[in-house]
């Protein structure tokens, strides 16, 4: 189960870290250049994985509630409510790309299902 979780936290920090690197340092560094084309190579090379990593996210989540028994905890059940939420911020924003605030929003519902996921592991 220890590859399990590692797999886990591997696709989590690509998924989330990847969206705090664009935010602070991609997205400002190109946003005076005016080479929007760039930036959605950027983008569609991030999406690509992202959708990896969430592969491997389901996956390994799939597995980790399975062992550890925890298809009844509350806390998961609003984890996967916000990772429904997400999954439908992406196909929202990969529609409309100009609607900057879906980033944010996708950046603090990821945020707080890795907060949530914390408790899940630790049993808090």
């Amino acid at each position: 189960m220890t590859v399990v979780r590692y797999l886990h936290l591997l696709a989590m920090a690509f998924f989330v870290g990847g969206q705090l690197f664009l935010a602070a340092a991609v997205v400002p560094a190109l946003r005076g250049t005016g080479d929007r084309e760039a930036l959605r190579q950027i983008a569609r090379r991030f999406g690509a994985g992202s959708l990896i990593a969430i592969a491997v996210l389901i996956a390994t989540g799939v597995a980790m509630a399975s062992h550890y028994d925890q298809w009844g905890d509350t806390k998961l059940h609003i984890k996967l409510a916000l990772v429904a939420i997400v999954a439908g911020l992406i196909a929202w924003h990969t529609r409309r790309p100009e609607l900057h605030a879906l980033e944010g929003a996708i950046f603090l519902a990821s945020l707080a299902i890795v907060w949530l996921g914390v408790g899940l592991a630790h049993g808090v």
